[in-house]
């Protein structure tokens, strides 16, 4: 995917899990003159099966990505209807409102660094999206330039995101630091986007 980035910086590191030749994440991401959004999701189990359940959802974003976060979700979930079920996460950066917004399902990581360096941990709601209905929770708060945001798949360990990681405002420099500290460890498909709002 071209890197078409004004506002938002990013880097992406993902790795299948080891022994699997198909990633069973799928990511998605697009800045437009008024919003920036970016979503993951991770197709349960491994390999091609979880691999096409994560992408038939990040198409579903792909043509819809003007949607309220709520309706998007809810067409993802409609797509998944006699697929393997999917965890999933969604950020969505409002350039014009100076807003940010997320929601995540299952064990979809986010982590929000303002540019004080202060932390916050996303507690996703439990469960996945399955063809079923569900109920959604939406986080919001105020995007500030300097920000990072971290949205990460249940490969990546993330206690292992520790202060050394968020201190940094450089996206490459945060994936390349995981992947070469923590790459070869793959018991599960890694999927890790640093985002920095700019």
């Amino acid at each position: 995917m071209e890197k078409e980035n004004k506002r938002v910086d990013l880097s992406i590191f993902q790795k299948a899990k080891k022994g699997n030749y198909y990633c069973g994440d799928s990511y998605f991401y697009k800045e437009t003159e008024d919003a920036f959004l970016c979503a993951l999701a991770d197709g349960l189990g491994s390999g091609e099966m979880a691999r096409e359940s994560s992408k038939a959802v990040m198409e579903v974003i792909e043509e819809h990505p003007d949607l309220t976060l709520e309706a998007l979700i809810k067409k993802c979930n409609e797509v998944l209807v006699g697929k393997r079920g999917v965890v999933l996460g969604i950020l969505r950066i409002d350039f014009n409102a100076r807003t940010y917004s997320y929601s995540s399902i299952g064990n979809i990581g986010v982590i929000t660094v303002d540019p004080d360096g202060k932390r916050n941990r996303n507690i996703p709601l439990a469960g996945y999206l399955s063809g079923y209905p569900r109920r959604l929770r939406i986080s919001h708060g105020t995007v500030q330039e300097g920000m990072v945001f971290l949205m990460f798949s249940d490969g990546v360990n993330d206690r292992r995101l520790s202060s050394n990681f968020t201190h940094s405002r450089d996206v490459e420099q945060i994936t390349q630091h995981y992947k070469e500290l923590y790459g070869q460890s793959r018991d599960d498909d890694i999927t890790l986007i640093a985002m920095a709002y700019n």
